[in-house]
């Protein structure tokens, strides 16, 4: 059985555009930013609030 064809209304199209552009310019974004040397691995703590330390997440 083959699946209907989806449409997507024009202002879904535009949404889905612009994403997909925002999405592009982070990533340029991040590959011009420098590297960071002797940091921690992971996920940004100033963005998630805690460090993590040999397992242990620390509040700061």
């Amino acid at each position: 059985m083959s699946e209907p064809e989806k449409t997507l209304p024009p202002a879904a199209q535009r949404a889905l555009a612009e994403a997909e552009e925002r999405r592009k310019q982070a990533l340029a974004k991040a590959k011009a930013a420098p590297k960071e040397l002797g940091g921690r691995d992971g996920p940004d703590p100033a963005r998630y609030g805690d460090w993590e330390k040999k397992g242990i997440a620390i509040d700061f």
